[in-house]
């Protein structure tokens, strides 16, 4: 009996043994067979992901290159800006599309800011006027916005065939005009900006005007801009004094500026004043009274430098129905979209004493 049992036993511990010895190769068949289809199968490189279209606007603004789906045919304001350093920071600043900076009296600059793509809510300190930023004004067919002006420099603006407010006659109205009293006269006039073109309709000047935009770069030009390296632009109108520098964000790729190593901010909001386009253009300069105002040549041309994305090209500039424009090789040389200073320095010393590139 106990036999027969045993011989069960080993029966079925047989049975089971090839059972489980069974399975364990159909596993491993089967583990083959799938590294095997695993091989065979073709390996699918990923398509590279395609850039997002371009967005497609109804209108461009002249003076950055930048699209828009809002009318552009608002009038050009040109507003002179003090630089005195009791007038820093200013206002309104980083919403100009062009600035103007041009020695105004003695070692002391001015600026003459172009507002048309952005509207700030404040612009200012604003200084008295000289016959050359009129010019650059109506050469832009701008309204020419400044506070006060010699006798004989208004005399001069007045019989030019140019769209004026002055703040003279508006001074602290509240309304167009205000003082601040945490300014000293002369440099606590400020411009209430969102009333500029009320005020010029009931003045009767035109509020619109078509413009020819000014030559700008493609997406692809830019990434081809070539020159020596500028990631620093150093300035010198006065030692000490009147000392203007652009740094290069490379993250951004725009230029920061800096007065006298202070960095130039809204007063408001500390926002840094960013530019895309430095234009830098030498020609003469001459004193004409005591006070050490001066005349300036913007039509005969000269010797410039245009500094964009981290690079320096020395070009010509020329003053096209009014416009100070680079030019090389007897074109035109485009502009990046966005933002431009333009500054303006004497022969004397001369382009490559006043100004360094890094």
């Amino acid at each position: 009996m106990k036999k027969g049992l045993q011989k069960c036993s080993i029966l079925l511990f047989m049975i089971i043994a090839l059972f489980l010895t069974a399975c364990s190769n159909e596993g491993a068949d089967n583990q083959e067979s799938e590294e095997e289809a695993k091989e065979e199968q073709p390996v699918v490189e990923p398509e590279p992901s395609e850039e997002p279209p371009e967005p497609e606007y109804q209108n461009t603004y002249p003076l950055t290159g930048v699209g828009t789906n809002e009318p552009v045919n608002n009038r050009i304001v040109g507003v002179m800006v003090n630089n005195h350093t009791k007038a820093r920071p200013q206002s309104g600043l980083s919403k100009a599309d062009i600035v103007y900076e041009l020695l105004a009296e003695g070692p002391i600059t001015r600026f003459l800011a172009f507002f048309h793509s952005e509207k700030p809510e404040v612009a200012g300190p604003v200084r008295s006027a000289r016959e050359y930023y009129a010019d650059l004004a109506q050469g832009m067919g701008a309204i020419y916005i400044y506070h006060g002006a010699a006798h004989h420099i208004e005399d001069i603006i007045m019989n030019k065939d140019l769209d004026l407010i002055r703040g003279a006659i508006h001074d602290d109205d509240r309304y167009l005009f205000k003082r601040e009293s945490f300014r000293a006269a002369p440099h606590d006039s400020y411009l209430i900006y969102p009333n500029v073109y009320e005020a010029a309709e009931q003045k009767g000047i035109d509020i619109n005007q078509d413009y020819e935009p000014y030559p700008f770069l493609s997406k692809d030009e830019v990434s081809q801009i070539s020159g020596e390296e500028a990631s620093r632009v150093h300035i010198v109108y006065h030692e000490g004094l009147e000392e203007v520098t652009y740094e290069y964000d490379e993250v951004n790729e725009q230029y920061v500026r800096y007065s006298d190593g202070e960095k130039t901010v809204e007063l408001e909001t500390e926002e840094p004043v960013v530019l895309d386009n430095i234009f830098v253009v030498e020609t003469g300069h001459r004193v004409i009274d005591s006070a050490h105002r001066r005349a300036i040549d913007l039509e005969s041309g000269g010797r410039g430098y245009l500094v964009q994305k981290g690079k320096v090209q020395e070009v010509e500039w020329k003053n096209v129905d009014g416009r100070i424009l680079p030019f090389k090789n007897g074109e035109k040389v485009k502009f990046v979209p966005g933002k431009t200073w333009v500054n303006v320095v004497p022969e004397t010393p001369g382009i490559d004493q006043s100004v360094q590139f890094n």
